[in-house]
């Protein structure tokens, strides 16, 4: 790698000299300009615009361009005669923990690396401190002409530097955020939460430039004398209508694009949701009605009663079940049973099931059922009289 750029770190009453390197580059491929009809190069020329001649870059220097179009030249010595304490050092600011550090302001990397053997102590000596404490360092330097902002870290056994932006820089968010009205429903969290989960981690080293891949081997059939190779089919989208179908169908094509990948069969399920969050909604939308406007928990449906007499028997057999105990359940658990098929037969017709629960969900059979029984011989004696 090749320095760009000697200076030192300070740090506090310590001076590191280091050399400045890129740590990244860029594999993006470049294209130059043709002329069409024949394929020559087309190239800029600096021409002055008062001689209407080219220039070398030699002859090429700064300027100032104010409201006005006037230009003020402003040379390299008057840059570097600035009292710029940064020009020549990266200087130590403050230490903070690296959460502290917006990744908006993240801007180009560049490794530091020990000037020299006597830089080696204090650079190793900063290194470590660094790597102790868990915080990065803030730090302010000079770069390319002009006063940067920088966040120094441990990468690997090496200091390295991110130039940051400044504050003001960062353009706020107000007119970019969504309107606040829309709502999300906890379902469609636990499917969001599920399909994260599903599609999991990745390795970022497995990662590449698909898009450059593709050029690359435009060239080379080009350069071959080959087709170009034919674009892969797109897949077929469209318009989210339905979010919810949308977030399930993602699951499960997730799922199976784990299985086969050999990645297991996917760890993550869809859960119903607790009943903390919406079972108290979803019991309230489904409880129907008792006969009478009083509220029910039971989810049978209801038959309505065809006879003035069964309305009655129904009305007196509830009120004695509101005042039942559970010591009276088990005792008369069987003649429950028996008096509820008959009950329920003459009076209804319809097939309520028992299910025995002391929480007040019994259905209006069970009800029926858990009258006395001295009122359910009445009440099935008048029917078979009636029936008569």
């Amino acid at each position: 790698m090749r320095s760009i750029w000697n200076g030192a770190i300070s740090f506090g009453l310590v001076s590191i000299p280091i050399k400045l390197m890129n740590a990244t580059e860029s594999h993006s491929i470049s294209f130059r300009q043709i002329h069409l009809d024949d394929g020559g190069r087309i190239r800029y020329r600096k021409v002055c615009e008062l001689e209407d001649t080219e220039v070398e870059t030699s002859e090429i220097g700064k300027a100032y361009e104010e409201a006005d179009g006037t230009l003020i030249p402003i040379t390299d010595e008057d840059l570097a005669a600035l009292p710029l304490p940064t020009a020549r050092t990266i200087e130590i600011v403050a230490f903070v923990p690296a959460d502290r550090i917006d990744p908006l302001q993240m801007d180009t990397a560049y490794y530091l690396s020990a000037n020299g053997v006597p830089a080696t102590k204090p650079y190793v000596l900063l290194r470590e401190a660094l790597k102790r404490s868990k915080k990065v360092a803030v730090a302010k330097f000079a770069l390319r002409g002009r006063e940067r902002l920088g966040m120094l870290r441990v990468v690997d056994d090496v200091i390295a530097m991110h130039g940051l932006l400044w504050p003001d820089e960062i353009r706020a968010t107000d007119d970019v955020a969504p309107d606040d009205g829309v709502t999300v429903r906890d379902k469609e969290l636990d499917l969001a939460d599920a399909l994260m989960d599903t599609l999991g981690g990745v390795d970022l080293d497995t990662l590449h430039d698909d898009y450059r891949e593709a050029v690359e081997e435009l060239i080379t059939a080009k350069a071959e004398g080959h087709e170009a190779p034919a674009a892969p089919a797109e897949k077929d989208g469209g318009k989210v209508l339905d979010l919810m179908a949308a977030l399930e169908k993602s699951v499960s094509a997730a799922k199976q694009s784990r299985g086969a990948d050999g990645e297991g069969d996917g760890d993550a399920e869809v859960h119903p949701l607790p009943a903390g969050r919406s079972g108290s909604r979803r019991s309230a939308r489904t409880a129907p009605k008792e006969v009478g406007g009083k509220k029910s928990t039971s989810t049978a449906k209801k038959t309505p009663a065809k006879k003035t007499a069964a309305k009655t028997t129904a009305k007196t057999a509830a009120k004695a079940a509101t005042k039942k105990t559970p010591a009276r359940k088990s005792t008369t658990k069987s003649t429950t049973k028996s008096t509820t098929k008959t009950a329920a037969k003459t009076s209804t017709g319809s097939s309520a099931k028992s299910s025995g629960s002391s929480t007040g969900s019994r259905t209006a059979a069970k009800k029926t059922a858990a009258a006395k029984k001295t009122s359910a011989k009445k009440t099935t004696a008048a029917r078979k009289k009636a029936s008569a």
